[in-house]
């Protein structure tokens, strides 16, 4: 069994609220008595991108470094650069457990939409295709399909079509993986399923829990466990405990 913890944005700001909730998290899932293969945390770690906030990620996140794999990308809050600077690649490719996991940036510098890159597509195509036995994961910030959340639908992965023609070449891909939303979210993309994970630093509201007006609230840390076991994928959604 593989077995995988998925995180989504940490927005760190510098201050001390978020980075707590996001240390929450971590001492949450090195508590765990069962291990796991790797942690991924699929964008927007920090609020603006700044090498001050990512230090704070840095300091926040290494007891969580001590005890597992952690895999990130960048979102449209950070700054690709300065991520790759301080924190990792904006792209990453390891296997961890039985599976390969594939994490890319999808950010635009000054957008909040996303889109995936032809040298990225390029980049995905060529790592699936060295590997067609070995389960993947594909993960990014920004959704690749209508969640019916119309603000974050607004300023999803603009040009999907191009990462959908990829998948349809290696149809060793178990799952894509992604933030954004600040939503647990399951629905599908170009026949496979799309898991959003829930924002660490807050939660959205939806269209029908407040009359249709864009709002988040700070609801508990949440997060995903994604288990692929002989063919078989499931998600679970926790709330960490206060």
């Amino acid at each position: 069994m593989t077995v995988l913890a998925h995180l989504s944005d940490l927005h760190l700001d510098g201050g001390a609220a978020r980075a707590a909730r996001a240390a929450r998290a971590a001492r949450y899932l090195c508590a765990l008595p069962g291990d796991l293969d790797a942690v991924l945390i699929t964008g927007d770690l920090t609020e603006n991108g700044t090498a001050t906030e990512y230090a704070q990620v840095s300091e926040v996140l290494e007891p969580l470094h001590e005890c597992f794999p952690v895999l990130v990308c960048p979102g449209n809050h950070d700054v690709s650069s300065v991520f790759a600077e301080v924190l990792a690649p904006p792209r990453t490719a390891a296997v961890h457990g039985d599976a390969h996991i594939l994490l890319a940036d999808s950010s635009i510098p000054g957008a909040a939409h996303g889109r995936l890159s032809p040298a990225t597509l390029e980049w995905l195509d060529a790592r699936l295709t060295s590997a067609p036995e070995t389960p993947a994961f594909v993960g990014f910030h920004h959704p690749p399909a209508a969640l019916g959340i119309p603000f974050i639908d607004a300023i999803g992965l603009r040009d999907p079509s191009g990462l959908a023609a990829v998948l349809a070449r290696h149809r060793q891909v178990v799952a894509v993986l992604v933030g954004h939303a600040h939503a647990a979210v399951a629905t599908t993309f170009a026949g496979l399923p799309l898991l959003v994970a829930p924002g660490v630093v807050s939660t959205a509201v939806l269209p029908w829990e407040n009359a249709g007006a864009w709002s988040y609230q700070d609801g508990h840390v949440s997060l995903m466990f994604h288990t692929y076991t002989n063919g078989v994928l499931t998600t679970h959604v926790r709330s960490v405990p206060a």
